[in-house]
């Protein structure tokens, strides 16, 4: 009988050994799974999801490597992410171009830097109505992106295409009371940038920003005619002022200005977003 309680004792010294040690085992791996997730900095970059989102998934692979998890944060508006931002909400936001990102900060007081050129997306005049702007008839409705900053921009495609004269065509910011000639009547109908690939059937022609062109489908090839290369508005990574050298901002930097990006627009989008870097 003693011989068996001692067997008993035995087994249960060793259970209590192997049970130690395997509390052991899993507190270490656990610690360790802390402390690498611990090691990780984590960016949250808003964007809108054509082509800024597809674009910011490319370099996530290189951007863990160096330690930092990129994590994109959709949206579908312009202002948006810029008012998160601005709040904390995101660490940068990569989706506009810097005449529209001064015109915010001027009317929101928004302390927001850009850190990189990345790409344009040349804005393009589309109709699903005429396949020429000659069988455009006078008096026809175009529409236009409703901010200044965007607006401005297709006033000045139209003005360099002769379709109507502006007063001051550097101005950025032109809206409608500064064109002055309309040869063919034409009435220009600001509409929500986002908006305007969806009314396009409702109204004879329109301008729409590259992004939302190519959301909706349209390609370059579709436009009646599409803004150059040449154009000042290249899209921009932004960041509050505060982190402009921060480390982790300029690793995405850098990754978004590689090759491999470079590569990818190209091969991509063939034509319809460039690469400005």
């Amino acid at each position: 009988m003693k011989k068996i309680q001692n067997l008993l004792l035995a087994g249960l010294s060793a259970g209590i050994i192997f049970a130690g040690c395997g509390d052991k085992e899993t507190k270490d791996l656990q610690a360790n799974a802390v402390s690498e997730s611990s090691e990780k900095t984590i960016l949250k970059v808003g964007a809108t999801p054509v082509p800024h989102a597809e674009i910011l998934e490319v370099i996530k692979s290189d951007l863990s490597a160096q330690g930092i998890e990129l994590q994109i944060v959709n949206f579908t508006d312009y202002v948006t992410p810029n008012v998160s931002l601005n709040d904390g909400s995101i660490d940068a936001n990569f989706h506009q171009h810097k005449p529209f990102l001064d015109s915010l900060k001027t009317e929101r007081g928004f302390d927001l830097e850009p850190v990189a050129n990345i790409h344009i997306e040349p804005i393009g005049f589309y109709s699903k109505k005429f396949s020429s702007v000659d069988e455009i008839p006078n008096g026809s409705t175009i529409a236009i992106p409703n901010d200044p900053s965007n607006g401005g921009r297709a006033l000045i495609l139209l003005h360099h295409k002769g379709l109507i004269t502006l007063k001051d065509v550097e101005n950025l910011n032109a809206s409608e009371i500064d064109i002055i000639e309309n040869p063919r009547d034409f009435k220009i109908k600001p509409i929500e940038a986002a908006m305007i690939p969806r009314t396009l059937d409702s109204v004879d022609a329109a301008v729409i920003n590259g992004n939302y062109a190519l959301q909706a489908g349209l390609k370059g090839a579709d436009a009646l005619f599409l803004e150059g290369s040449e154009s000042p508005y290249a899209n921009i990574l932004v960041v509050k002022s505060q982190r402009v050298d921060d480390p982790a901002i300029l690793k995405l930097k850098e990754a978004l200005q590689s090759q491999k990006v470079k590569d990818f627009i190209l091969e991509k989008y063939q034509g319809e977003v460039l690469p400005v870097f």
